[in-house]
């Protein structure tokens, strides 16, 4: 059963789990999976239309219309940069400055055209293992991060990552694959560590300011506790 974090006559907020698909797919068309919408379908006996979009290794908050009338006007709040998104990450390294941002363009995956591409981060802490992951030095550095997207391209958080080298765990596309294979065998991780926290928007009816929040999974929480990070740490995340 899903679990639900929001819910009014019009919209609905899970906590969509790492690995499950928003909705079926011509790539995955032909695999026998459930999908995000089919189970919320049938959990709450209405339908339900996504507004926005998680990919299916990202778990957290993913929100839902009840309606069709109500998508646009939650659609043009995105498009207006009105929404505000904060994902947490598990990287590899530590980011120089604990607050920053990345600018730099994204490629459409589409037109192959460059478009504007902007992630604010902050470094809420970090920690260091004596396994050396990358056959260059005795120990290795990791760093939780909050990230605040502005702009909606796709993968963008995984791929300005990327680009800076300060790949996310788990990361199969985008990542780095000592790093995957070392949290693989070492901590039996077998998900990607980017996690939709947050999600702050405007009321389409209502005009109220809803914040939606959704907690760690159980597998993230211990992957942090498993390589140092203290639980005060990451109870502390609002």
């Amino acid at each position: 059963m899903l679990e639900i974090l929001y819910e009014d006559a019009g919209i609905i907020a899970i906590n969509k789990p790492a690995g499950l698909l928003v909705h079926r797919t011509r790539i995955a068309a032909e695999e026998q999976h459930e999908f995000a919408i089919q189970m919320l379908r049938d959990q709450i006996g209405v339908h339900v239309h996504p507004v926005h979009r998680l990919d299916r290794a990202t778990s957290g908050v993913l929100l839902f219309t009840k309606n069709r009338e109500l998508i646009p006007l939650i659609e043009k709040e995105f498009a207006e940069r009105r929404v505000k998104k904060t994902y947490l990450a598990l990287v590899r390294g530590v980011p120089r400055e604990a607050v920053g941002t990345f600018d730099r363009p994204l490629e459409s995956e589409r037109s192959k055209r460059l478009q504007e591409a902007i992630t604010r981060f902050k470094v809420l802490c970090s920690a260091e293992i004596p396994f050396d992951t990358t056959g260059r030095y005795p120990s290795s550095r990791y760093a939780l991060l909050e990230l605040s997207p502005e702009t909606g391209r796709t993968h963008q958080i995984r791929r300005h990552l990327a680009q800076a080298r300060h790949y996310i765990i788990g990361d199969k596309k985008h990542g780095d694959n000592k790093q995957n294979k070392f949290f693989e065998s070492q901590f039996k991780l077998q998900k990607m560590l980017l996690h939709a926290h947050t999600l702050e928007f405007t009321h389409p009816i209502e005009n109220e300011l809803i914040r939606i929040k959704a907690e760690l999974p159980v597998h993230f929480r211990a992957i942090l506790m498993d390589i140092g990070i203290k639980e005060e740490e990451v109870s502390n995340l609002s």
